[in-house]
């Protein structure tokens, strides 16, 4: 019978010789995943440097985000060529560039440069392959370009502008008229003709909103003279040829006519080709608005018959009561003199074409 061996317990310095064997046979495994280490690695260099170094790095990083915020806000110039703007990318509500005014304007660009850059916004699409669209600054373009043009100086190759990126037509519209109103003033009919082409164009609902909107810093007065000469445009536009002539009264006592239905006459009498210059065509004008008679009321809807009145009639001392219907009363009080007009013919136009009527006869004296 084979002999059975005896095994023995390895001792304690048996058991250290063994494990440390053990450790140098077998490779250590990774205490981290690779991606893990990845990010460390990563984090260590960008951390590594001085001080002074990851303090410029943060400087970088918040200028940076500091130039971001100032584009995305329209904040910043940037000098764009002539030929890579459309002046007439929107329709423009100044119609008449006076020539003085410009020459003024085309020394102080050549002495000084703009002072104030214009505002362009990005075209997409454009027939004429330009990249930016006008938005305001229509004079100091075109004052730029005609240096350009005369003088060749590569300094006036491009101007200086800020990219706009307007929510909606009817905003690019609005800072065009306030910049505009700032500037230059415009006349009554400038104002008129921009409202009724913002309208067309679809910035605004109506023409009475294009006015409201853009001229909401306007007087009630001033607003309704607007409209007036809105509708000037909008009926006898395309048959005047002096419109920017056009007095204010003169203006107030055409649109009245066109609300009396004197379009006809008036487009018959424009269509003459007569109105060589201002004072010919206002002639023309003028000719209509004395042979146009208020048109009577259709006594087939019914009412109350009005009574007419074919003469002025002074009732008495205080009162008179004009052919049209319209009355003027004579009052006074502790301060001075009140006229007060009563009728059916009297609006606020008819009130502004009369005072300023007063206005003339008391200038003239």
């Amino acid at each position: 019978m084979a002999k059975r061996r005896k095994l023995e317990a390895p001792s304690a310095d048996d058991m250290s010789r063994i494990e440390d064997e053990f450790r140098r046979e077998t490779p250590a495994r990774a205490s981290a995943a690779p991606i893990a280490q990845v990010a460390a690695d990563s984090a260590n260099a960008f951390e590594a440097g001085t001080s002074d170094e990851r303090a410029s790095r943060a400087r970088d990083s918040a200028e940076a985000q500091r130039f971001r915020d100032a584009d995305a806000a329209g904040l910043l110039i940037f000098e764009i060529p002539l030929g890579a703007i459309e002046p007439l990318s929107m329709q423009r509500d100044r119609t008449v560039l006076d020539k003085e005014a410009m020459d003024e304007l085309e020394h102080s660009i050549n002495a000084n440069g703009v002072r104030m850059p214009i505002e362009v916004y990005a075209l997409k699409g454009a027939a004429s392959g330009k990249q930016y669209g006008l938005l305001s600054g229509y004079r100091r373009l075109i004052a730029q370009q005609n240096l350009y043009v005369r003088t060749g100086n590569e300094k006036f190759k491009a101007i200086k502008a800020v990219l706009r990126d307007p929510n909606q037509m009817g905003g690019a519209f609005v800072a065009m008229v306030e910049e505009n109103e700032i500037r230059q003033d415009l006349s009554h009919y400038e104002r008129g003709r921009i409202a009724v082409i913002a309208a067309q164009q679809g910035a605004f609902a109506t023409t009475e909103e294009a006015v409201g909107k853009m001229f909401a810093a306007a007087s009630k007065a001033k607003r309704s003279k607007i409209r007036s000469f809105a509708m000037i445009f909008e009926e006898l536009g395309d048959m005047l040829e002096f419109p920017e002539a056009l007095r204010e009264k003169d203006g107030l006592r055409l649109a009245m006519a066109l609300r009396d239905g004197a379009e006809a006459n008036l487009r018959e009498a424009l269509g003459a080709g007569q109105g060589g210059d201002a004072k010919s065509e206002w002639a023309l004008i003028e000719s209509v608005l004395s042979d146009q008679v208020k048109p009577k009321p259709d006594s087939s809807r019914g009412g109350r018959p009005k009574s007419s009145h074919p003469e002025a009639v002074r009732t008495n001392g205080e009162t008179l009561r004009t052919s049209t219907g319209v009355t003027l009363q004579r009052q006074s009080d502790g301060q001075g003199f009140l006229i007060r007009f009563g009728g059916d013919g009297v609006s606020a136009e008819l009130i502004e074409a009369i005072m300023l009527d007063i206005r003339e006869k008391l200038e003239k004296g």
